[in-house]
């Protein structure tokens, strides 16, 4: 028998765990948050940790993670439309669904916990359905469902409800890939990442990371892995070392070892400034200098915060601008890096909100923006140097289609094959460029068109 809600005198307080979730959750949902960013804040503003924390990470982690799987779940046990639903309480549905079926949370703390959040949050009219819904829902396993919903979907379909993504995503990752290896990495987009550092060139080494506990890195030279809280290594404190996937820290290596002079590098997609970091060391160990250019300040800020353990002479020249409209002059630059704007499909392992958030619909802006990008780049390019197009997306319209559609333009580009400049990575090769992914590398999806001017 269902068990009735608490009456209302008797509510309790809802636990802050589950107070920061929602909060976090509804600044997804309703005003375009990055969930790491908002729940970071929320986390040191209400000051909690331990187990506290990673209950609440956690939570809105895989709520976002798996929110269109949750949806599907919750509309069949509400037996009404989302639409009807007020979206607070269909964000306090999804956290509680989250915990029935994917934390195993018993089923009495999990409905009785979200009731209390959702009298506190929203009012006690929306108790009674929190809970009916939330007992619907634990009257399966995750399994059982995705059974039951899975019924009469074509394989595609079938295939995004199982993996919780949307069905242009797994089409997107189809087309790329082995058929034999399109379930692996959808899959791997569900796993959280361990924490990646990268140390500043000429400031640390990876084994002074090691002995403080740090583990090696798989692939980079500049890499090591990190359980915890980065800030608590006096390497990162002091800006000698920075939190930094190791794909991101590939392609900036693999730039730096391209064929060219010394002279000025640029980097005009630079926010929030993990490779210019890198770069930065990179040139400096050649006799070169960086020039980082970003277009929103505040994340031209976070780019200089970044590179602060060099000493002045080293340290990347930060500038705000529009680089489809760029302040420097052209020819002038001997190695550039184009990390460009794009949906981010990527890295959906750290940001799992972005696989609800994009659409095919925004693929066609960010393309135009790409190839405005990528062509300011090889103008800015000195004869013989290398420009690096890179996204952290393998989807084709921002990936080969861009560099297709540069290279009929332009006769003075031809493409250098990325293997040559990363031997060490096995298994990336797409073509002449450069794909990673987190299931063969444990990094993000990350592309790489290295290009260079006659």
């Amino acid at each position: 028998m269902a068990r009735a809600p608490r009456p209302a005198g008797t509510r309790r307080a809802p636990d802050r765990a589950r107070r920061v979730a929602f909060d976090a959750l509804r600044a997804v949902n309703s005003d375009g948050a990055y969930a790491n960013l908002v729940l970071s804040k929320l986390l040191g503003e209400r000051s909690l940790t331990g187990r506290d924390a990673t209950f609440a990470t956690e939570l809105v982690a895989g709520t976002c993670r798996m929110q269109g799987t949750y949806d599907a779940i919750i509309a069949a046990a509400a037996q009404r439309p989302l639409s009807t639903l007020q979206p607070a309480v269909l964000d306090l549905l999804r956290l509680g669904t989250h915990q029935l079926l994917s934390m195993r949370v018993p089923l009495h703390a999990a409905v009785a916990a979200t009731v209390d959040l959702a009298a506190a949050t929203v009012g006690e009219r929306v108790t009674g359905l929190t809970n009916a819904v939330l007992r619907r829902v634990a009257a399966r396993e995750l399994d059982e469902w995705v059974e039951q919903l899975g019924d009469g979907l074509d394989a595609t379909d079938r295939l995004a409800l199982e993996t919780a993504h949307p069905r242009w995503i797994v089409e997107a990752y189809a087309d790329v890939l082995p058929a034999a290896e399109l379930r692996a990495a959808l899959e791997a987009d569900n796993l959280s990442p361990q924490v990646s550092l990268a140390v500043r060139p000429g400031l640390a080494r990876v084994p002074d990371l090691l002995a403080a506990g740090a583990e090696p890195g798989r692939h980079s030279p500049y890499a090591a892995r990190w359980s915890g809280n980065p800030g608590d290594l006096d390497a990162v404190r002091s800006g000698r070392a920075g939190v930094q996937d190791e794909g991101s820290q590939l392609v900036a290596w693999a730039l730096s070892r391209a064929e060219g002079r010394p002279g000025w590098w640029l980097d005009l997609c630079a926010g929030p400034g993990g490779k210019t970091a890198l770069l930065a060391g990179l040139a400096a160990e050649q006799g070169s200098r960086v020039l980082a250019a970003e277009l929103a300040p505040h994340r031209a800020t976070l780019v200089a915060a970044g590179s602060r353990g060099y000493p002045p002479a080293d340290r990347p020249v930060v500038v705000v601008g529009d680089s489809t409209r760029p302040p420097w002059r052209d020819g002038v630059f001997t190695r550039v890096l184009a990390d460009v704007p794009c949906s981010g499909l990527g890295a959906l392992r750290r940001r799992p909100e972005s696989r609800w958030r994009r659409g095919p619909g925004d693929l066609g802006p960010l393309h135009t923006l790409q190839r405005a990008l990528l062509g300011s780049a090889l103008d800015a390019a000195a004869p013989g140097a290398t420009v690096a197009y890179v996204t952290c997306s393998p989807h084709r319209h921002e990936t080969e289609d861009v560099v297709a559609a540069t290279l009929a333009a332009r006769p003075d580009v031809t493409v250098t094959d990325a293997a040559t400049l990363l031997p060490e990575v096995a298994d990336a090769a797409r073509g002449p460029y450069l794909q990673l992914w987190p299931h063969r590398h444990g990094t993000d999806a990350m592309f790489a068109a290295f290009l260079r001017k006659a």
